[in-house]
């Protein structure tokens, strides 16, 4: 009964907010609840979300400081020369930069903490992405599913999850992981260039020209409408020609040419005024801004602090020296006094980032009543108990594979913390009974990764859909299969190298 209840409890969540009939945190409380009464412990509710919210407490105090602190390192101007360089070598083809994305992602993965891989991600490409048009479900599906292969890394928590389950080093399951790591996540650059080019035939073939000191002129070609050019209140114009001139056709798509000039960002939107990108498609919300470069929180005199800052924090949280909420906590401080010491800007700087804040904190603590029905209830024991008990006999053999499959849905459904202190001993235990080393079993754990940074389960991902301001049932639905995709071809690697 409980089993049937978990599974379904699970299947009416996504169905509900994939259809967007309910919004994440309405659908994250009340069906649970709902659930938790059909499980017949209603009485025990309460109980079981405070354990929920207890449980990722940190976890959102760790969200809500970090937002405010890389937002006020967007606000200074941290991120611009980035934002800045991004644009030159992509140089506003969108196949550049899609595939900038997934490299973006890749690398700054490499702290092991995905809230802060997004934020970080999301604050550099945002304003490419809304400047040309391209879409924003491309970006948070190409970011996740990069970092999700990057969360494999030891110090990311899985791989220390399975070697702590398993008793086992988490070097010996690691290192040999490379190879098929390495093919998943140039899987994902092939994804990102695939996918690029997908938004280079939608929006347009899109050109800058040579010059860092040029006002850039964006130019484009084959996806002008006609309607698209806009005029800037005293920062841009836009003209657009071509508006009538499609041969044998009544309309100008695919035949018009749109041109833009902006001054200060140089990217195709003016920096003050209400004309809208002439880059045609969804071009983007009516005086969008980005990173404007004449923004009155500018604090270019304390660049290299707030670098140094950004690189010590980081430092310290890879180094473990303190909890990470206490160091984004303490960071944050320090970055509103020295950047802003007067009160009525810190509150301003507070008060511009609230909405964030609130969204993601909400998400995680209405995530916890999730969490705190599925353990508490039981369900995630039953369902585990049930999947493992339906490999047949004469699977034993092929454990490896079985558990890299499995590790597909288990951690989408599932936090690693359930799967792999839950469900990975059972699993490694199986595998032992029919000569199966727990090395091979720890190891092809690791596959689903890709997959479960999408998970409704992991408050990154509401980072990453909050900031980049996409429904969460779009980027399920676009990142899901890519991401499974991925999954596979890690699982694939291993078995070829001889890994799993």
């Amino acid at each position: 009964m409980l089993t049937f209840l978990g599974f379904a409890m699970i299947a009416t969540f996504l169905v509900l907010i994939m259809l967007k009939k309910m919004s994440p945190i309405a659908a994250l409380v009340l069906i649970p609840a709902l659930f938790c009464v059909f499980a017949g412990k209603g009485a025990h509710l309460g109980d079981y979300v405070i354990d929920g919210v207890g449980k990722l407490a940190p976890t959102a105090a760790m969200l809500m400081f970090a937002i405010v602190y890389f937002g006020v390192m967007i606000d200074v101007g941290l991120f611009d020369p980035i934002v800045k360089g991004i644009l030159r070598f992509c140089k506003a083809d969108p196949m550049r930069v899609v595939v900038g994305t997934a490299v973006l992602a890749a690398i700054v993965s490499l702290d092991g903490d995905g809230s802060t891989t997004f934020m970080i991600t999301v604050s550099a490409v945002y304003p490419l992405y809304k400047r040309l048009g391209l879409s924003l479900v491309v970006m948070t599906g190409v970011a996740a599913t990069a970092n999700g292969v990057m969360n494999t890394l030891p110090w990311g928590g899985p791989t220390a999850r399975a070697a702590t389950a398993l008793k086992l080093d988490a070097a010996d399951i690691f290192v040999p992981m490379i190879p098929a790591l390495a093919v998943g996540l140039l899987s994902v650059f092939v994804l990102a260039y695939v996918l690029g080019l997908r938004e280079r035939r939608r929006v347009g073939t899109l050109v800058l020209p040579s010059g860092a000191d040029e006002e850039p002129e964006l130019v484009t070609v084959g996806a002008g409408t006609g309607a698209g050019a806009g005029t800037g209140a005293g920062a841009g114009t836009g003209t657009a020609t071509g508006a009538g001139t499609a041969t044998g056709a009544g309309t100008a798509a695919g035949e018009g040419t749109a041109v833009a000039t902006a001054a200060g960002a140089g990217t195709g939107v003016p920096s003050a005024g209400s004309g809208a990108p002439a880059s045609g498609g969804d071009a983007g919300e009516e005086g969008f801004q980005g990173l404007d470069p004449q923004r009155a929180t500018l604090r270019p005199r304390l660049y290299w602090f707030n670098a140094g800052l950004t690189v010590a924090l980081l430092t310290a949280m890879i180094m473990e020296l303190l909890p990470i909420p206490v160091l984004f906590l303490l960071g944050a401080a320090l970055a509103l006094t020295v950047n802003f010491p007067h009160m009525p800007d810190q509150k301003a700087r507070i008060a511009a980032h609230a909405d964030n804040v609130l969204n993601v904190a909400g998400m995680v603590f209405a995530a916890a009543v999730f969490t705190g029905v599925l353990s508490g209830t039981g369900m995630v024991k039953h369902m585990a108990d049930w999947l493992v008990g339906a490999i047949p006999e004469g699977m034993g053999p092929h454990m490896a594979l079985v558990t890299g499959l499995l590790s597909l849905p288990l951690t989408y459904f599932m936090s690693n913390d359930g799967f792999y202190f839950g469900v990975l001993p059972v699993l490694a235990e199986a595998g032992a009974a029919h000569g199966v080393s727990p090395l091979e079993i720890a190891r092809a754990s690791l596959v689903g990764q890709a997959l479960h940074m999408s998970s409704p389960l992991v408050p990154a991902v509401y980072v990453l859909v909050g900031m980049a301001k996409v429904e969460f049932g779009d980027h399920t639905r676009f990142t899901v299969k890519w991401a499974a995709l991925t999954c596979l071809v890690v699982l694939a690697a291993g078995m070829v190298f001889g890994i799993i």
